[in-house]
């Protein structure tokens, strides 16, 4: 049998001060890294994928530059640079903390092997993720900068990345770690948690977007990309949920349930 996989993802929220532009929440990025350290220790036969938001560093400048929506012109293209920058330097920050806390991580950064064609991932060699994968590292992807057929530049989701990755690798699971304890049915309030959301079921006319500036459109593009990913490879289970508390990522990763299923 194949060796289980998993893909998980910390929010941007939930690694960087989103209200902040370039703020890293750096003890709690540890925090969470030991958590999952502690976790591959214990599971040495379950592969890991590592994913991460950009949080207060890539949302800022590209909601300055609006490089979702494309990019031409000298100034697009310097906006696509600084942009490119900022998730790069989270990313470091990223992978320093995993080295600190004993983590043997290895990151495919999408701005330097996806091509995009309409906001959509076109071409992605993943053979490499593979080996990663077999010799035993943590690949680390993150929300990044590509270069897009039509629309010259654009900005990938980690969760758009996790999309694409899916078929390739199938995961069993997909774990989303926020701020958020789950989805809710009346976002901002959080009185109605979600318990379950089906791969076909319409949310779109009551879930809302984020608090915070998130240029990929926060939890309801979440959602629907996650729906999708479900449809797409129906062996793989996600889940939505909170890590802000010590123990919270490692009772995820050990299969305790929590937030908010979509299958």
């Amino acid at each position: 049998m194949p060796e289980p996989l998993l893909f998980l993802k910390l929010g941007g929220s939930l690694i960087t001060n989103k209200n902040e532009a370039e703020t890293a929440l750096v003890e709690r990025l540890e925090m969470l890294l030991a958590e999952l350290r502690q976790f591959t220790l214990e599971n040495p036969n379950t592969r890991v994928l590592l994913g991460h938001g950009s949080g207060s560093f890539g949302h800022h400048a590209a909601a300055k530059h609006q490089t979702r929506a494309g990019v031409e012109g000298k100034n697009g293209w310097l906006g696509f640079v600084e942009v490119w920058r900022s998730a790069q330097k989270l990313n470091q920050i990223v992978l320093r903390a995993a080295a600190k806390v004993g983590l043997t991580t290895i990151v495919f950064p999408p701005s330097a092997c996806v091509l995009a064609r309409a906001g959509r991932v076109r071409t992605w060699e993943t053979e490499p993720i593979k080996k990663a994968l077999q010799a035993g590292l943590i690949p680390v992807v993150y929300g990044d900068v590509v270069f897009d057929e039509i629309l010259g530049g654009t900005i990938l989701s980690t969760e758009e990345l996790f999309y694409h990755l899916a078929s390739a690798l199938n995961p069993s699971r997909v774990l989303l770690a926020g701020i958020e304890p789950a989805v809710f049915a009346d976002f901002p309030a959080n009185s109605e948690p979600i318990a379950f959301i089906g791969k076909d079921q319409v949310l779109e006319n009551f879930l809302q977007t984020s608090r915070s500036e998130d240029v990929t459109g926060g939890m309801r593009a979440k959602v629907s990309q996650m729906q999708l990913l479900c449809k797409q490879s129906p062996g793989s289970q996600v889940e939505i949920f909170t890590a802000v508390h010590p123990g919270e990522l490692l009772l995820a990763l050990k299969g305790y349930h929590s937030g908010t299923i979509i299958s």
